[in-house]
C-alpha cells in the first residue's frame, strides 16, 4: 500500500454498526500546525457510538474514532513539540482515528514515553484523560480530600477502571456501580472502596447506607437518563453531579429548582475537549496521566482487541455491554 493512502472507517449516514465502511482514501501532506501519523493501535470509546448513531450530530460523511497511537511520519511548519519518527498518542477532535494513517492537528498529539506500549497508549488517552479531568478538575465547591466519598457509575468500564485506580491513589472512597457481580468484583480489584450491583440493589439506598446517611460529595455519571435523577438523591448538600456521558440516553430536561430542594446542589456537563483546548493544557494533563501510568499507580487494562476491519463487531459488543476495561483496534 502506498504511504499516501490509508484504509479508514467512514459512515455515510447515521445508524447501526453496519453503517461503518472500510474504504481506501488519500492521506496527503500536513499543512501548517499539522502532522501525519501512521497508527499502530486505535482506541474504541462510547463517544464513537454516540457519533455513529447521530446522538452527537456530526457532519456526514464522517470518519470515525477519537484516539490512537503511532509513529509521526511528517511534520509541517509551526509544530515544534514533535519530530518525524517520534512515538506519539492522542485523544483529539476532529474524529478520524479509525484508520492506518491520517493528517491531523498536532495540538493534542503528545510524545508517547518509551515505557508505554502503543497498545496502552491507544487505550489510555481518551479514557485516562477523562478520568483524570473528572477526579482532579471537576470538583465540588469544597474540593475533594482523602477519605471523601464519591459515586462513580459504570465503574467497570474503560473510564471507570482507571478512575477506580486514580481515586485509590488520591485516598478517596469511591463507590462504584456496575450491572453484574463480575463487573463489581473487577471495580473492587481496581480500587473501588465499595461496589453496588445496580441490577440487584437500589443504589440510592446503598449509598446512604455506606455513607451513614450523609451522601457523597460528587457523582460522576456517564450513564445518563437511567441514573441522573436518582443520583441527585445520593448527594450531600452542596454536592456536585457531573454528567459526562449518555450510555442509556440523554438526561431529559428537568426543573432546576430540584437542585434547590435537594440541598443547593450543583450540576455540570463537562467534556474532555474543553481541557484540551490549547497546546499547553493538552500537554499538562497528558503529562500528569503519563506520570500516573509510568509510576504503576494506574494500570491500563486492555480486555478486547479487534482488527480494524472487524470494527462493527467491536461496536456491537460495546453496545451489548459485553466489554470490560479498554478495547483497541489494530490497523
Amino acid at each position: 500500500m502506498s504511504p499516501m493512502t490509508s484504509k479508514l472507517v467512514r459512515i455515510e449516514q447515521f445508524g447501526g454498526p453496519e453503517q461503518m465502511k472500510l474504504v481506501d482514501a488519500p492521506v496527503g501532506e500536513p499543512g501548517p500546525g499539522e502532522i501525519r501519523i501512521r497508527h499502530k493501535a486505535v482506541g474504541l470509546n462510547y463517544i464513537d457510538v454516540y457519533q455513529r448513531t447521530g446522538m452527537y450530530a456530526m457532519p456526514l460523511p464522517l470518519s470515525m474514532g477519537m484516539e490512537a497511537s503511532g509513529v509521526v511520519e511528517a511534520v509541517a511548519e509551526g509544530v515544534t513539540h514533535l519530530q518525524v519518527g517520534d512515538r506519539a498518542a492522542y485523544a483529539s477532535q476532529p474524529p478520524g482515528s479509525y484508520c492506518e494513517a491520517r493528517v491531523m492537528p498536532a495540538r493534542t498529539v503528545c510524545k508517547l514515553p518509551d515505557s508505554i506500549s502503543f497498545e496502552t497508549g491507544a487505550a489510555m488517552m481518551l479514557k485516562g484523560l477523562t478520568a483524570h479531568y473528572l477526579l482532579h478538575r471537576t470538583l465540588p465547591q469544597a474540593g475533594l480530600q482523602a477519605g471523601d466519598f464519591v459515586l462513580f457509575h459504570a465503574a467497570a468500564g474503560g473510564v471507570g477502571l482507571i478512575a477506580c485506580q486514580m481515586a485509590r491513589a488520591l485516598g478517596l472512597q469511591l463507590i462504584g456501580t456496575a450491572g453484574s457481580d463480575e463487573k463489581c468484583a473487577m471495580a473492587k480489584a481496581h480500587g473501588a472502596s465499595h461496589v453496588i450491583n445496580y441490577a440487584k440493589e437500589d443504589f440510592v439506598a446503598r449509598v446512604k447506607d455506606i455513607t451513614g446517611g450523609q451522601g457523597v460529595k460528587v457523582v460522576y455519571d456517564s450513564v445518563g437518563a437511567d441514573t441522573f435523577m436518582k443520583s441527585l438523591d445520593c448527594l450531600r448538600p452542596f454536592g456536585l453531579i457531573a454528567n459526562f456521558g449518555n450510555a442509556s440516553g440523554k438526561v431529559p430536561p428537568f426543573d432546576i429548582n430540584v437542585l434547590a430542594g435537594k440541598g443547593s446542589l450543583y450540576a455540570s456537563r463537562p467534556t474532555l475537549f474543553s481541557h484540551l483546548a490549547t497546546r499547553e493544557s493538552s500537554q499538562s494533563i497528558t503529562d500528569e496521566l503519563f506520570a500516573l501510568v509510568g509510576s504503576g499507580q494506574v494500570k491500563i487494562q486492555i480486555d478486547q482487541q479487534y482488527a480494524l476491519a472487524d470494527v462493527a463487531s467491536a461496536h456491537r459488543d460495546l453496545e451489548a455491554r459485553k466489554t470490560t476495561g479498554c478495547t483497541i483496534l489494530i490497523p
